[in-house]
């Protein structure tokens, strides 16, 4: 006989009650809000692309986002005017207080089928709430499981930053190879690590520039190209505004 029994963490839950599912191929600039909701609201983006703010902080959101709405929060969204998208909705209520740890954006194309799959709700004529419930609680399955692997992007980031400092790379270049939303990205970069990409790859740069200059004797404009800065003098200007002196001084 094989006996499986894996204990489940009782977190308490409560019922989560659909009030809306929908799909919609917007028109260039299409847009809603400001505004607000009195449930849960969440968008994926099928194709295309768009602006979401929430509050004071706005993304730019494409293909595989899921764009969250949450209940009392002011908020607006608009499709862009070249490629606008396409996105498939679903909201729901909970009657508990739930802390679902959210990010405003999140990047997550395998949840494409989940809401795929929603669409069959429109050819039942009953069980519609029921199904929609489900595949709420696939979702958040989904988002829960790739919630406990976010401290895999930040060293993936950190990782690309070290052995890549010497090209010539950006922050959306960064947030493209891990795959997420660049606002996104570099916020919780910075709430994981302290310093945004962008301060932390200066510092992966200055650092490793001091020790050309100090423990091998590098001239300046070698350690420049060195540490993916191709002008001299803006290396110069970067070196002394971190470190308070001149790079030729400092060596």
């Amino acid at each position: 006989m094989i006996t499986y029994n894996e204990a489940i963490i009782n977190k308490g839950y409560k019922d989560i009650n659909p009030m809306q599912f929908g799909s919609e191929i917007c028109s260039p600039s299409h847009s809603f809000g400001p505004a607000l909701r009195t449930y849960w609201l969440l968008h994926y983006v099928v194709r295309g692309k768009g602006i979401f703010k929430i509050e004071e902080r706005e993304y730019t959101v494409k293909a595989g986002n899921i764009f969250v709405i949450p209940p009392f929060i002011e908020t607006y969204y608009e499709a862009d005017k070249d490629e606008p998208w396409e996105y498939i909705w679903v909201g729901f209520t909970t009657s508990g207080e739930f802390d679902f740890g959210f990010s405003d954006v999140m990047y997550m194309p395998h949840a494409h089928h989940i809401f795929e799959s929603m669409k069959k709700c429109s050819n039942m004529s009953k069980g519609k709430t029921e199904f929609l419930c489900s595949k709420v609680w696939q979702l958040l399955s989904l988002i829960f499981d790739a919630q406990s692997e976010k401290i895999d992007y930040i060293e993936q980031a950190v990782n690309i930053i070290n052995a890549e400092y010497m090209n010539d790379i950006s922050v959306q270049n960064i947030a493209d190879k891990v795959g997420l939303e660049r606002t996104y990205f570099s916020n919780f970069f910075k709430k994981q690590i302290g310093l945004s990409p962008k301060q932390y790859l200066l510092k992966t740069r200055m650092e490793q520039a001091a020790v050309f200059l100090r423990d091998y004797g590098y001239s300046v404009s070698v350690t420049a190209l060195s540490v993916g800065y191709s002008d001299v003098y803006t290396f110069s200007k970067m070196f002394k505004q971190y470190f308070g002196i001149s790079p030729s001084k400092f060596k």
